[in-house]
């Protein structure tokens, strides 16, 4: 370790040059033979090495070339993330007559728990979502909410509302026979992680989250109605258009009507709509490829659906629950980022909550969105949960 601090120390000193020197160095000093090379002048990238489950190990557990190693200057996701951490295990879980979740676990066995909720609701887990976390030193359990993922069965509404996915978080911890963990989550996951802290205090270890989404009416509005649309009114008029004017009155129950369609074609269509519109406005620079998700029709059918559904029913909880029951949180600590320019949960949800839970941190990101895969939010995220072990 002395050396790692050694080596760190001299990555943070010097210039781009030496680095690159100091890093062929490294390598050598561990056995590991890296072909290094320049992409243009200020881009450099290791393509390959003569152990890399070495280098590998030296990157868990050192985190440095993504802290100091950026594309000339300017970080990646790559660059503040973990690299790709394979799932150690894997299972279905049958939490009722009708749902059974998808669950997979990564990092290390005896390592501190932590549970990552997704978002949508719908959204569905992804590999990238394991590499918030140091995999020598956290058990990462992700699992796939009721109706979405690899769950099943597919795109189902019925028995699918916010207390049966509190109650399958607490049958999944027993499962896994943890018990207590860390919760993290952004945008619908934010809110999840919210409902079941509230409901299960004395479960959760500390609450890691990200674009904050306590799914007000007032919320629902600004997004699916009237407010968003005056910063993106160019992506906004598709959506818009697709309900036929009469309808307009009440986005969120003309899409419902829709998404819930005897017809498959009239429930397709809507979905991708309804999807391209909050993935055209995640970012704070629009990713064509995020865009593309809507194309995807089996995770749009999922996505649209089961959020519309959750959204004309309020979550089915009150308006506000989760501020009037925010002193329950007082005991758990609480850390929040958010993106300043999120459009999807603007900072007011997040800001209302930091001043509802005093003891809670919030951090802003000024060059972000809503995405948990912008860099600045990405690199926040890893710094609180490499500080929480």
């Amino acid at each position: 370790m002395q050396m790692i601090r050694q080596f760190s120390n001299l990555l943070n000193k010097t210039g781009y040059l030496n680095r690159k020197h100091i890093v062929s160095s490294y390598c050598c000093y561990s056995g590991v033979t890296p072909q290094i090379y320049k992409q243009t002048s200020d881009n450099i990238s290791f393509i390959s090495y003569k152990d890399k489950q070495i280098f590998n190990k030296f990157l868990q557990l050192n985190n440095l070339f993504k802290r100091n190693l950026s594309m000339g200057g300017k970080k990646t996701f790559d660059d503040v993330v973990y690299p790709p951490i394979e799932v150690r295990d894997t299972g279905m879980l049958k939490v009722s007559d009708l749902h059974t979740l998808y669950w997979e676990v990564s990092g290390v066995a005896d390592g501190v728990p932590v549970v990552v909720l997704h978002g949508g609701p719908g959204g569905g887990s992804m590999p990238d979502y394991r590499r918030y976390f140091n995999p020598e030193k956290y058990n990462i359990v992700i699992f796939d909410q009721r109706g979405c993922g690899k769950s099943t069965p597919h795109a189902e509404l019925q028995d699918n509302n916010t207390q049966a996915l509190v109650g399958d978080i607490e049958t999944l911890r027993k499962h896994l026979n943890i018990d207590t963990w860390f919760v993290f989550g952004g945008s619908w996951g934010s809110t999840l992680s919210l409902m079941y802290a509230i409901h299960h205090p004395d479960r959760v270890r500390g609450l890691m989250l990200r674009g904050i989404f306590m799914c007000r009416r007032s919320e629902l509005l600004w997004f699916y109605q009237d407010g968003a649309s005056h910063i993106f009114p160019d992506k906004f008029e598709p959506y818009r258009e697709h309900i036929p004017e009469e309808e307009r009155g009440d986005m969120i129950k003309a899409y419902y009507d829709r998404l819930t369609s005897d017809s498959k074609d009239v429930r397709l269509a809507a979905a991708k709509e309804w999807c391209l519109w909050e993935m055209s406005t995640s970012k704070l620079i629009p990713d064509a490829k995020y865009m593309d998700k809507a194309d995807n029709l089996e995770f749009a059918a999922a996505f649209s659906r089961i959020e519309c559904h959750y959204f004309v029913n309020g979550i089915f909880f009150e308006d506000g629950y989760i501020l009037k029951k925010a002193d329950v949180l007082k005991n758990i600590p609480v850390h929040i980022v958010q993106g300043r320019y999120d459009v999807v949960c603007p900072m007011k949800s997040a800001y209302e909550l930091n001043q509802a839970i005093p003891h809670s941190k919030l951090i802003v990101v000024p060059d972000a969105g809503h995405s948990m895969g912008e860099v600045g939010i990405a690199e926040e995220l890893v710094k609180i949960s490499d500080n929480s072990v």
